[in-house]
């Protein structure tokens, strides 16, 4: 697939779309916020988690010799 067939089959694709309405873009939104906010939120428990293990388990630096 050569440089002019990319640019040729990324026109017609541009040519295909429209511009989302103002509900469908909120909806959009929303996904994309939720999204994020779960990822956030199953990477804070992983660390949670790994750091209460590790105070547990006497592998986190409490400051005494």
């Amino acid at each position: 697939m050569g440089l002019g067939n990319f640019f040729s089959s990324a026109w017609r694709t541009l040519k295909l779309t429209r511009k989302s309405d103002k509900e469908e873009f909120m909806l959009y939104l929303k996904l994309v916020v939720l999204g994020f906010g779960l990822v956030g939120a199953i990477g804070f428990i992983i660390y949670f988690v790994a750091s209460t293990l590790m105070l547990f388990a006497g592998i986190a630096n409490t400051g005494t010799p």
